[in-house]
């Protein structure tokens, strides 16, 4: 029996190639491509029209950013141009908005059959208190039996105000005054300033709250309160 001889490898790639059918079409290939991404970035499309009709800002700069990525010639980019510009900005606003809000602190505690509120904030930076770097903090309080004050506390050093004194303030950059008085007490490194409700009435309306704060044993530092983020409700009888 005579023995098949086996053919060359490159006789077998040949034959292989010849047997496979006709080659893709490469026009073809590009149009179902084409077609395909229209799809995808209608849908994308469609996603989008909904988050900004609900003002899902964050969302809705998201989908913008991936559409304008995966699809920078589609019809939706041209689009919804505007939208996501919008988008954008909106999202910003909102991200900064919860910023400001997540700055401030709401407590209630138990005073025997009543309780006690209070909301507050860190200064933006920590001061030089002489003793140490300290952030100032800034306390609104509502007690049941002390009734309702307003005060700053450090958490080193001390403030120079022992009988009182006035403190130099600016409300989203404009200048004013109000009075303050430095207990004569060690529980606490605290300082009141005296009229809480015109206080509040100032840090509800405003942005930014600076305070220049006496020291005792250094300069005085200023102390930058961003509180736009206040939330008024939280202290109901304010």
């Amino acid at each position: 029996m005579r023995r098949m001889r086996a053919l060359p490898p490159v006789l077998v790639l040949l034959l292989a190639g010849c047997s496979g059918g006709p080659a893709p079409d490469p026009d073809a290939a590009a149009k179902a491509k084409a077609q395909q991404d229209a799809a995808a970035s209608a849908d994308m499309g469609k996603q989008l029209e909904s988050q900004l009709a609900s003002e899902n800002w964050t969302l809705a700069r998201a989908t913008c950013d991936v559409l304008a990525f995966r699809f920078p010639q589609s019809d939706e980019v041209k689009r919804f141009a505007t939208q996501c510009a919008e988008a954008k900005s909106k999202a910003g606003e909102q991200a900064e908005s919860a910023r400001l809000k997540g700055l401030w602190s709401y407590q209630t505690t138990a005073v025997g059959k009543s309780k006690q509120l209070n909301a507050s904030i860190y200064s933006k930076d920590a001061i030089d208190t002489g003793a140490g770097q300290s952030h100032v903090r800034l306390i609104f309080r509502d007690h049941p039996s002390w009734g309702r004050s307003s005060y700053l506390v450090l958490d080193n050093g001390d403030f120079n105000c022992y009988g009182g004194c006035t403190l130099k303030m600016k409300v989203d950059g404009k200048p004013r005054t109000m009075a303050g008085s430095r207990p004569n007490t060690d529980e606490a490194i605290a300082m009141f300033i005296t009229d809480h409700r015109a206080l509040w009435r100032t840090v509800r309306n405003a942005k930014t709250l600076e305070i220049t704060v006496p020291l005792k044993g250094a300069p005085p530092q200023t102390a930058v309160f961003e509180v736009g983020g206040l939330d008024p409700s939280s202290m109901p009888a304010w």
